[in-house]
């Protein structure tokens, strides 16, 4: 998602100075130069797979080259890459937005990038009077586990952490670890651990049970400026400085950090059954009978904790997951209503317009612009 973001930020820049040719050549990051650079005829080049062999190659030829890659540190060469502390800093504040004291954060092991996320979310952290625990492991190499064996690690780490947590994943591929872990662990999400991943690869976020909440960094502006300075470097304007940090957008909020810090176990457990059964048509009643708490206390504990009742919340979810088919299917509103639990469409209009101010066809327009 993050280089296909790159290239269409590179493309961006091509639509405006239309007199660009360009050779596009995918491969690993790690791989060494190609055999056809040598005799290259090129003007310039943009490289996410920049290595010590691939900088000596391209010295030798002359070429101008913009540097996008982040897993290693300073080359000496230009380089555009998303700044990965603010990364960092903008998961802690989203998830200390939602009330959690404890924090942890999985990572990888000798990559440039993770460890910047992880400083900055640390920093962010010890700002507010917080701690962090880290976990972090091979991604690439000899050193990497199997799928069980990083599971396992996750768990007992996950565990050690203790609930109610917040947890940054460096990405999206290792929040689907995490969140996965916590299903081994029995540990609810979000309601007992929170997880936020970066790159909003929109895809594998919807496949985690339940959708990855991800940062958003700015890929399209740094394969934009990498082809601007590139074209710059071309005409023999030398550029102003020798990195460039481009800041991340914002928080794309799904259901796994869709929730608050709450220690009781039984608000935590009664939560945890809305969200996995509001869109079925359930009741209050259901919720205590499942929780076994009382009514009255369960009204009295949602008040304090998240301003709601325990119908208010019902209808939360389900408003939630219609917004969701509204914005990412073209179902019909009386298919939609019987997926989220109301027994009749004319209903489902009622509660929606009463909690988003606008019809679910307006919602569709604006999700789905024609």
């Amino acid at each position: 998602m993050y280089g296909r973001n790159l290239l269409t930020g590179i493309e961006r820049f091509m639509r405006i100075h239309d007199n660009w040719s360009v050779f596009f050549e995918q491969s690993d990051l790690t791989k060494k130069p190609p055999a056809w650079l040598s005799d290259w005829n090129g003007d310039g080049i943009i490289s996410r797979a920049t290595t010590p062999r691939l900088i000596q190659a391209v010295k030798a030829t002359g070429v101008p080259l913009v540097e996008l890659t982040d897993r290693h540190r300073d080359r000496g060469l230009t380089q555009v890459r998303s700044d990965d502390a603010l990364i960092g800093k903008l998961a802690a504040e989203h998830l200390l937005e939602r009330g959690y004291r404890r924090f942890g954060y999985c990572g990888f092991t000798k990559e440039a990038w993770s460890d910047r996320r992880l400083q900055g979310f640390v920093d962010t952290l010890a700002a507010a009077g917080f701690e962090c625990d880290s976990y972090r492991s091979a991604w690439h190499g000899a050193d990497v586990r199997s799928w069980e064996q990083e599971q396992k690690h996750l768990v007992r780490w996950l565990r050690a952490v203790g609930q109610p947590c917040g947890i940054m994943a460096c990405n999206d591929m290792r929040g689907q670890q995490v969140v996965d872990a916590c299903s081994r662990a029995s540990l609810a999400v979000p309601e007992e651990v929170a997880v936020v991943g970066v790159d909003n690869d929109t895809v594998l976020c919807r496949l985690c049970d339940p959708p990855l909440s991800s940062v958003v960094p700015n890929a399209e502006s740094v394969g934009f400026l990498a082809a601007e300075l590139l074209s710059k470097m071309m005409d023999g304007q030398p550029p102003s400085q020798r990195l460039y940090l481009i800041e991340p957008l914002r928080v794309a909020t799904r259901q796994s950090t869709d929730a608050v810090a709450i220690d009781d176990p039984q608000v935590a457990a009664a939560l945890q059954f809305i969200r996995q059964h509001a869109c079925q048509g359930i009741s209050v009643a259901d919720v205590t009978r499942n929780v076994s708490i009382s009514r009255s206390s369960l009204e009295r504990k949602l008040r304090k904790f998240l301003g709601r009742t325990p119908q208010q919340e019902i209808r939360n979810v389900q408003v939630k997951r219609v917004c969701e088919l509204l914005s990412s299917t073209d179902l019909a509103a009386e298919r939609i209503a019987e997926l989220c639990g109301f027994e009749h469409a004319e209903y489902m209009y009622v509660v929606f317009k009463r909690q988003t101010g606008m019809t679910p066809g307006t919602f569709r327009d604006r999700a789905q612009p024609r």
